[in-house]
């Protein structure tokens, strides 16, 4: 499991190439989580996907709504475990049922401990970062650990629905107010001194896909 290499910023705290990092597999710390964009269209998925496995996946979780890869993986890498747990990337909430499917579906993978997890939706942004930090979550991780590691191994990664993830957790799990609150207001804080250029990140990345 190779982590990421080394990026330079631009002044607004976004990787000077965020294009790079679009399909690049990241594996979070020590959790056997990876965070990536989806694989390419066309005659380039085959090879994509075989770097996926020759990395160590063994389930991928696919959270787009407007695409599933289940066919072609099935074809192409039948070993491989698929869920498709699809959401729109529309800033709204992202509802519990959401969290839960994708969140059930990687702690039963996660069992196994040879597994390796493959969290993806189109860009690799915001909604596969923010399943993996619900997913982190969901194996001990405290919040703002959570999220600064996601972001340490995926500099793209803008997390936009952790504050979801983090209020479906305390529902989850009844965690008391006083608690619920003090984790809400420090993620909400390191969220907003974080300052990843989000607009920028995406423009970039369409760029790219448009090229």
């Amino acid at each position: 499991m190779n982590n990421s290499p080394a990026f330079s910023r631009t002044p607004s705290n976004s990787p000077s190439d965020p294009a790079a990092w679009w399909r690049r597999t990241c594996w979070v710390a020590d959790t056997r989580i990876a965070l990536s964009g989806d694989l390419p269209a066309g005659p380039a998925a085959p090879a994509h996907l075989a770097g996926w496995v020759a990395d160590g996946v063994t389930q991928i979780i696919d959270v787009r709504s407007e695409w599933d890869d289940q066919s072609l993986v099935a074809g192409l890498q039948p070993q491989l475990d698929y869920c498709w747990a699809g959401a729109d990337d529309d800033g709204g909430a992202q509802p519990d049922e959401w969290f839960n499917s994708g969140v059930d579906a990687a702690l039963a993978a996660l069992a196994d401990p040879e597994a390796g997890l493959m969290v993806h939706c189109h860009m690799g942004v915001n909604r596969g970062p923010s399943m993996g930090f619900a997913i982190m979550l969901a194996t001990g991780w405290m919040p703002v650990d959570a999220l600064k590691a996601i972001v340490a191994a995926r500099p793209i990664a803008a997390v936009l629905y952790a504050e979801n993830a983090l209020s479906w957790w305390h529902r989850r799990n009844n965690v008391p107010e006083a608690l619920a609150m003090s984790q809400r207001n420090a993620v909400r804080a390191w969220l907003a001194h974080k300052q990843v250029d989000v607009s920028w990140v995406i423009s970039r990345i369409r760029l790219a896909e448009a090229a």
